[in-house]
């Protein structure tokens, strides 16, 4: 009698397990024990996504909040999450953290600036990335892979060396200040000096290795120049009071390639706003986890606004007025 009723309680036991089965089935959840209920991007689960910033200055910072900010917009906080790692500026260090992306299975890389890219790029050929904080994709890559698109940073070199010829028309020799390890800033001084040229002027292009060499690279640079160029660096943006400290002592006035770096050593600038940059990154980031675009069919990118920005201490320092249509720096 007591076997018959623990065969029962068995039976009854069983027709319940299957009836729960059945209920879940017909809500659209999954009934199979096997399936990975913390896929990312799947109904009512979080997209991942992994962005390696290079190192921490104004630029970087507010480019990825922007990608963040497009993100949640369309996600809302509760569909997205970010896995957000600094490489402190060393390239190693990128390649680590993208490993541990790649680890966890992130939908999506963001890479802010050129070293991130790299190590993302030769890291996986599976998850889309995206670049932002790059100036010239073919020039940090070689070949850009079917799985990066991103935006650029770059502001019209022929514009910024027609600024430096409107506020400096009577200057002879222009230095070029640049970081010899970072391949966008070869890229940028090497096209804006052909323009500076042509206009007539003497360029002499200063490159130092690393913040090490930095001070003494740029009173080399002040010693043979009557203004001083520095592109989007992001080495050069870690170290704007390196630089301002040689600069402004020797009456030597500094055009930067963004915001940044003007408002810590420079007098003038034409820059794009970097947080626009992020959010047209992030919109991106958007339509490839949702699916409406493939990341290897997506174009680079571009913040079309340019704004003319001074630094108004630095311009009082050196005795400088700048013309009309120039915005300060807030």
């Amino acid at each position: 009698m007591k076997t018959r009723k623990r065969l029962s309680a068995m039976l009854l036991a069983l027709a319940m397990v299957f009836a729960l089965a059945a209920c879940s089935n017909e809500t659209g959840e999954t009934s199979d024990p096997g399936a990975d209920s913390s896929a990312a991007g799947g109904e009512g689960e979080a997209y991942v996504v992994g962005i390696c910033q290079q190192s921490t200055h104004d630029a970087l910072d507010a480019a990825t909040q922007g990608f963040q900010d497009a993100l949640i917009e369309a996600f809302g906080e509760d569909g997205v999450r970010f896995a957000l790692e600094n490489a402190a500026g060393e390239f190693a260090n990128c390649g680590t953290i993208v490993d541990g992306f790649i680890a966890e299975g992130v939908d999506l890389i963001l890479a802010n600036a050129t070293y991130p890219l790299q190590a993302a790029a030769s890291a996986t050929s599976d998850i889309p990335i995206l670049g932002t904080s790059v100036t010239n994709y073919e020039t940090a890559l070689g070949t850009v892979g079917d799985n990066v698109s991103g935006t650029s940073d770059l502001a019209p070199l022929d514009e910024q060396a027609a600024m430096i010829q409107e506020l400096f028309p009577d200057a002879q020799n222009v230095g070029l200040l640049y970081c010899s390890g970072e391949p966008n800033s070869v890229y940028q001084v090497t096209t804006i000096q052909s323009y500076l040229e042509e206009m007539g002027y003497t360029c002499t292009q200063y490159a130092f290795n690393d913040a090490n060499d930095l001070p003494a690279v740029t009173q080399t640079a002040c010693d043979g120049s009557d203004v001083i160029y520095i592109p989007t660096d992001n080495t050069a943006a870690n170290n704007t009071e390196v630089i301002a400290n040689v600069v402004l002592p020797a009456g030597v006035p500094v055009v930067a390639g963004e915001s940044g770096i003007c408002a810590g050593c420079g007098v003038a600038t034409l820059s794009i706003d970097y947080y626009e940059l992020g959010q047209i990154t992030g919109e991106m980031a958007v339509r490839i986890l949702t699916g409406e675009e493939d990341v290897s069919e997506m174009e680079i990118e571009y913040d079309t606004t340019l704004d003319k920005l001074y630094n108004a201490a630095n311009c009082e320092a050196l005795g400088l007025t700048v013309p009309e249509g120039y915005q300060p720096i807030e």
